[in-house]
């Protein structure tokens, strides 16, 4: 697969999923959605053994666009080399007052979509952990531990982006008070 081809599969996976998720999730502007992503996975081989700096860019480029055409935050999980922080872009950072931590994503030690996004986010930075609205896994990444519980899979309209196994899932608000307690309709 070349990167050009990829773009088309990226575009339109990535924006078939933010859509589901937005709409399984009640995910309203400003929401932050996780992704994780192995190139290697996408590339098909196996994770962590042949980064692909250049699907990373491509990747990275139409998640951000399918979030900011939505208004959500997209955040992007590097590897098990940098603990699995995140990069994201500053002004969310602060706003949401997180814990940043110094290093600078590189497609093996952070992995090429993080590093992909450092390069095209206006003033990225790196942050230790979130508690997620919703996250997307390419690859078997396992972004689950950014994702605010309780967590709920979701079965979308892709499987997959190029060779590697794709994941959803959402966040709702964790429902407390037993068979007494009423919730309202909007409870995503």
């Amino acid at each position: 697969m070349t990167p050009d081809e990829l773009r088309e599969e990226a575009s339109r996976v990535l924006d078939t999923c933010v859509e589901e998720l937005t709409r399984a999730g009640s995910l309203r502007p400003g929401a932050l959605i996780v992704l994780g992503c192995s190139t290697s996975e996408v590339a098909g081989a196996r994770i962590g053994r042949a980064s692909v700096p250049e699907f990373g860019l491509v990747i990275a480029q139409s998640m951000l666009s399918v979030c900011f055409e939505r208004g959500l935050h997209p955040v992007f999980q590097c590897c098990e080399h940098l603990n699995r922080a995140l990069v994201m872009e500053q002004s969310v950072q602060e706003a949401l007052r997180l814990t940043r931590v110094h290093a600078v994503p590189r497609p093996k030690a952070g992995g090429s979509v993080p590093t992909g996004a450092w390069k095209l986010l206006a003033s990225p930075v790196l942050v230790q952990a979130v508690q997620a609205d919703a996250a997307i896994d390419v690859g078997d990444t396992f972004v689950g531990m950014h994702i605010r519980p309780v967590a709920v899979p979701l079965r979308g309209t892709y499987s997959a982006l190029g060779q590697a196994h794709l994941t959803m899932a959402y966040s709702r608000w964790p429902l407390i008070g037993g068979e007494r307690a009423a919730y309202t309709e909007e409870t995503p």
